[in-house]
């Protein structure tokens, strides 16, 4: 492995204020999921009691609740995505390359001020992340294969639900890519992200050794926390004898989920961060993986379009800029 537990731990507690903030947010996430789940339930239970049938209304109500915050919940991933798991990664860089960070409130302020330096608007940030993930997305599905390095004939499902799992620890490589954004304070967010591309492509096969050993680690705290709270839950909803069974797995899942995002994510994330610094250390990006993602992926090709289209604005800016006044000496 070319992450270390260790160290991963102790930038997880020097960023506790990030993962108290995390923590809060997905909280509430998780909580609004419940309420209007739950909400939807009695709501579905009500009408079921007028059929006759209060089990089967009750179940479709809780996912009429579950899909409304399923929306809310995505209509909210630009300002988590901005605010909080980015301003995170700034923090987290700032701790790898040895720097202090404030305390307590200050350093959530400290992150996010980083954030607007490098990444002006919230919109700019989400178009980089959602092109990095369709470029990450095309390039895994051809090149993420567990047989790549542990040779296994003849096993075809197993290593079919290897490689699923392998890919879903690798959900975090986005925020990975955008970390050397801010590690390497570019000027041009779009050009130094597809030169960020470039050096994980032509090191994939780190990555993905690495991440078969991340996904037995956070897959197993996930699969830990849900198994922990299937109990609490149960007694919690077991006030509706219809429906217990169903929105208990719903409400374990879905704590689960806001326990991994805000705890087991991050860990999984600097795991990937450390991997990526150490591998790709005074690499130069490879013309023939440069053109190997331009076959892979069409999105790719856009990064350089955005890049030349940023020079320009920029350019544009600095020329309409008034010149300064000389005084006289």
């Amino acid at each position: 492995m070319d992450f270390k537990i260790g160290e991963i731990l102790s930038l997880m507690g020097k960023t506790m204020p990030f993962l108290v903030f995390r923590f809060l947010i997905y909280f509430a996430i998780t909580f609004a999921y419940i309420v209007l789940t739950g909400v939807g339930a009695g709501v579905g239970y009500g009408i079921g009691m007028i059929g006759g049938e209060p089990g089967g209304f009750s179940f479709f109500g809780g996912l009429v609740g579950f899909g409304i915050m399923s929306a809310i919940a995505y209509m909210l991933r630009e300002y988590l995505l901005y605010m909080v798991k980015a301003g995170h990664i700034a923090v987290l860089v700032e701790l790898m390359e040895g720097k202090e960070l404030p305390q307590g409130r200050g350093q959530i302020d400290y992150a996010q001020q980083i954030v607007r330096e490098r990444f002006a608007q919230s919109s700019i940030l989400f178009g980089i992340d959602q092109l990095i993930k369709g470029v990450l997305k095309a390039f895994n599905r051809l090149f993420f294969t567990v047989t790549a390095f542990i040779p296994i004939p003849g096993l075809k499902s197993i290593v079919g639900f290897i490689n699923t799992i392998v890919n879903l620890s690798l959900t975090y490589l986005d925020e990975v890519i955008l970390s050397y954004n801010l590690r390497t304070r570019a000027d041009n967010p779009w050009e130094a992200s597809r030169t960020a591309l470039v050096l994980y492509a032509q090191n994939y096969k780190a990555f993905l050794k690495n991440a078969f050993f991340l996904a037995f680690i956070i897959w197993g705290l996930t699969l830990l926390v849900f198994l922990v709270i299937l109990g609490p839950l149960l007694a919690l909803v077991s006030v509706i004898p219809a429906v217990a069974g169903p929105l208990t797995l719903i409400f374990a899942l879905v704590f689960a989920w806001g326990v991994k995002q805000s705890v087991i994510e991050p860990i999984g994330m600097t795991a990937l961060m450390q991997v990526y610094f150490k591998v790709t250390e005074g690499q130069q990006p490879n013309p023939e993986w440069e053109a190997k993602l331009e076959g892979v992926s069409s999105k790719f090709g856009e990064f350089g379009k955005k890049a030349r289209e940023w020079e320009a604005d920029q350019g544009a800016v600095t020329s309409e800029e008034p010149p300064q006044a000389s005084s006289a000496g």
